[in-house]
């Protein structure tokens, strides 16, 4: 599939700049951000798709982690400390 790109003459300017002195011609630029943006929308779609299943899961059972209680789990773990996970808790909307 053939694309044509119409970049304005500061945008032109800019990706020249940056690709100047590399072995990467402006063309492997555009379509490595590209690439690099679409997957990084396809993972923003796919964490809003989980959060939004998580959320009915949690209407649906009336169960959640307290983030309190997810909070202090990933701190103890990041400070390499050892932790138990979190419990699914009852709560109210």
């Amino acid at each position: 599939m053939a694309v044509t790109l119409k970049l304005s003459p500061e945008l032109k300017d800019r990706v020249a700049s940056v690709v100047e002195g590399t072995d990467k011609s402006a063309h492997a630029f555009m379509v490595e951000a590209i690439e690099q943006q679409t997957r990084l929308a396809e993972r923003r779609k796919e964490f809003i798709a989980d959060a939004l299943k998580a959320r009915r899961h949690a209407l649906r059972t009336g169960k959640a982690y307290a983030f309190e209680d997810v909070r202090s789990y990933y701190a103890a773990r990041a400070a390499g400390k050892p932790a138990k996970r979190p419990r699914l808790k009852r709560w109210r909307a």
